[in-house]
């Protein structure tokens, strides 16, 4: 969002709820002797997002609220306000309505072979990286060789009457398709690759054109096929900071997966919708898909443990402390007592385990709350679950990898060691290409902003040079 406040309430029933909080704003602003230029000032804000907040046309994230009520020595009234607007948005209705609208537009063809990353090796089997055949499950299957690949994927994307007279899908078809999707995950995951997005969304249209047709065989087969590749689509937007177009494939993701009863393919689609959300600083809709995924996969310990670290997220950035620790140690728990009928409803726990995401989760939680708060504890228990989660990694992620150490660095920064961030941080920096719009880039921009305001045991200032560059 160009201002950097929150988005702009979705209807008038939310409006009106914010509009309540902006007169509160004014009055406090007023009486503080205080212009709008002079609020927007001492916040790191332009004077026109204070006006949007007063007016009530856009939501007022709860850290900034934190940061207008002590200014403006409101005595916790902006706070409690802010907390009050957020809650009566929730209530007010459903936050993550199954949208069905326009969808991101078709990217331009070309051959498949020149799209795919040089050295490209398909799978001899499935499953592959977490995937399954959506004919074959888990009993497995064989892939065709590439040129044959190439062929079935050009065929299945071929528009004109052809998908509609086809009577059904054979299976040739849907392996090419999975092992495609299982290349362009890795891909992206072991070398941040910008064009598995292009190839994901190539095939996704075409899928859109067959699953819009009338009733036909070959949709119980396609539906969960295509219900992957719609979540994957977003997760890569997610990944490059393209959040507007994640959250329409992730919505379509949702409709695919119910319509197939892909109980893993919603958890990870509402998973992804749950962090998009605290992105854009909407609170409430971030911990109502939080919430969301336990009541998809009722009774699935893993399921339940990754619906409380998605709400322990959301209440971290609002610095609830008691929530976001409450929610962290019922993933923890949960984790302990989740089985082998994990992998068997999510399959992409094959490639990262439940215990993997709960100790990256726990360490964005509780980074996140220490920021909030300024509370050095929480910031040093975020450096033990990162380290815990980068053993835990396995060869090859260098993406998440990446992510965690600046995680974990920017843990260290909170807990008032730049020492030791500048350290962790130094090999992302080294090895990686940065690019600001992406969750990397994210997590980097605050740790900069920390380190950029260390006193006493500053970083080297070539260092902070550094990271300047690589995220602005």
């Amino acid at each position: 969002m160009s201002d950097g406040v929150g988005p702009a309430p979705a209807d008038a029933r939310t409006a009106e709820v914010w509009r309540t909080f902006g007169a509160r704003l004014r009055r406090w602003r007023r009486r503080a002797g205080f212009t709008q230029v002079q609020v927007g000032a001492r916040v790191g804000y332009d004077h026109t997002a204070i006006s949007r907040l007063e007016h009530g046309s856009r939501r007022t994230p709860l850290p900034l609220a934190r940061r207008l009520d002590e200014l403006l020595t409101a005595g916790g009234d902006l706070l409690a306000a802010c907390e009050a607007a957020e809650e009566q948005e929730r209530l007010a209705g459903d936050p993550a309505p199954a949208r069905q609208g326009p969808l991101p537009g078709e990217p331009a063809g070309g051959a498949l072979l020149a799209m795919l990353p040089p050295g490209t090796a398909l799978p001899a089997h499935l499953p592959a990286y977490g995937l399954v055949c959506p004919v074959h499950g888990r009993d497995g299957c064989s892939v065709p060789v590439l040129t044959d690949v190439i062929a079935l994927h050009a065929a299945f994307c071929a528009p004109g009457p052809d998908a509609r007279t086809r009577p059904a899908l054979d299976s040739d078809t849907l392996h090419a398709l999975t092992a495609l999707l299982a290349v362009c995950l890795r891909a992206d995951e072991e070398r941040a690759w910008p064009g598995a997005t292009a190839v994901v969304e190539r095939t996704l249209h075409a899928m859109l054109r067959w699953m819009a047709l009338p009733a036909a065989s070959y949709q119980p087969q396609l539906a969960p096929l295509a219900a992957e590749y719609a979540q994957s689509a977003g997760c890569l937007r997610l990944l490059w900071g393209r959040n507007g177009t994640a959250m329409a494939w992730l919505d379509r993701s949702l409709l695919w997966a119910a319509m197939a009863g892909r109980v893993g393919t919603q958890v990870a689609a509402l998973g992804d919708m749950s962090t998009l959300a605290r992105l854009e600083g909407d609170g409430p809709s971030a911990l109502a898909y939080g919430a969301a995924i336990g009541q998809a996969a009722a009774g699935r310990h893993w399921a339940g443990a990754l619906s409380d670290l998605y709400q322990a997220r959301g209440h971290a950035v609002r610095g609830d402390a008691a929530r976001t620790l409450w929610h962290v140690e019922r993933a923890w728990a949960q984790m302990d007592r989740a089985g082998d009928r994990d992998e068997a409803e999510a399959p992409w726990l094959s490639v990262a385990s439940v215990r993997l995401r709960v100790e990256s989760g726990a360490a964005g939680a509780l980074r996140d709350l220490a920021a909030a708060t300024g509370d050095r504890r929480y910031a040093r228990r975020a450096v033990g679950s990162a380290r815990t989660a980068l053993g835990l990694l396995p060869p090859g992620m260098h993406s998440a990898r990446m992510l965690f150490l600046a995680r974990m660095a920017d843990a260290h920064a909170c807990a008032g060691d730049p020492a030791a961030a500048q350290a962790v941080a130094g090999p992302v920096l080294d090895t990686t290409d940065v690019h600001p719009s992406t969750l990397l880039g994210q997590e980097l921009r605050g740790l900069h902003a920390r380190l950029a305001a260390v006193s006493g045991r500053p970083p080297s200032d070539d260092f902070v040079s550094r990271l300047a560059a690589a995220v602005r």
